[in-house]
């Protein structure tokens, strides 16, 4: 597995890959690896030639010094996960100063309303940062094809738009979400959870499989009345908010009508925010 920490040693090395005719699929990962993200790279590596994954925490995104700062990160555990799937990967792992040589800031996006709900609404400029970083990657990378987890489905519809947008030839390829045994969405954050907290956390899960569940029974503010009640009788959880929106346009719907919609839900349990989501369909 080769290793790149510079734009301009990368760049040359993927160049020489592309003009031998080989197809090259990108994973943009924060690190502190689980089996979520090697979902996402084992995809990539079955449908590639060759397949970059990243691994950069970055700053531009965090609307908490702290947060960034506790951010889980263990590369050389994840170096090891790497180099024991596949010696078709290459690792592109810089730091900040590579990336924002100009200086740690976000650009603007216009993200046609995506942003303003969910996880726009309570991480001010999150999204402005993920698509920032996201967009100078794909500029260094230039990949044939992008994966992107569903956990993380509002980010995934801005990142289809910025490529739509941006008309970057990269197919944005959506990969479902990965869970533990029992329902808990796969996430980094996780490893900051007590045995206790992760017992706990499952209740967002079923928050949603009762949504999944009451769809076709229940109206909307039913739903969500209940699932709020349930949430709240829990004094280690701090709901954020419970939507059911649109996956088109992702906003939050009383009526049902010939859409396909989603259920989202993010919280602090312990401390710990974790988002989630699944399809009511």
């Amino acid at each position: 597995m080769l290793i790149f920490s510079d734009i301009s040693s990368i760049k040359p090395h993927l160049n020489k890959l592309k003009k031998k005719g080989n197809i090259i699929g990108f994973v943009p990962t924060m690190g502190a690896l689980h089996n979520g993200h090697l979902s996402l790279i084992k995809k990539s590596i079955s449908e590639n030639n060759f397949t970059v994954v990243s691994i950069f925490v970055n700053p531009t995104q965090f609307d908490n010094a702290k947060d960034l700062l506790t951010y889980p990160s263990n590369i050389k555990n994840d170096i090891s996960l790497l180099k024991s799937i596949s010696n078709k990967i290459v690792l592109f792992n810089p730091d900040s100063e590579e990336i924002y040589s100009d200086g740690i800031k976000s650009q603007q996006f216009n993200f046609n309303g995506l942003d303003e709900h969910m996880e726009g609404k309570y991480r001010q400029n999150h999204f402005q940062g993920v698509a920032t970083i996201v967009s100078k990657l794909l500029s260094i990378v230039e990949p044939d094809n992008v994966y992107f987890g569903e956990k993380d489905f509002q980010q995934l519809r801005i990142i289809e738009n910025l490529v739509f947008e941006k008309k970057i030839n990269t197919k944005v390829v959506r990969c479902e979400t990965l869970r533990d045994f029992d329902g808990l969405a796969l996430s980094s954050r996780n490893s900051k959870l007590s045995f206790s907290s992760k017992k706990m956390a499952t209740n967002l899960f079923k928050a949603l499989n009762f949504a999944k569940e009451k769809f076709n029974s229940l109206d909307v503010v039913e739903i969500e009345k209940k699932v709020i009640e349930q949430m709240t009788a829990y004094s280690e959880i701090k709901l954020d908010y419970f939507i059911i929106a649109d996956e088109e346009k992702l906003e939050p719907s009383i009526l049902k009508n010939n859409l396909k919609y989603r259920a989202f839900i993010a919280g602090y349990i312990s401390g710990v925010r974790l988002i989630d989501n699944i399809k009511l369909y």
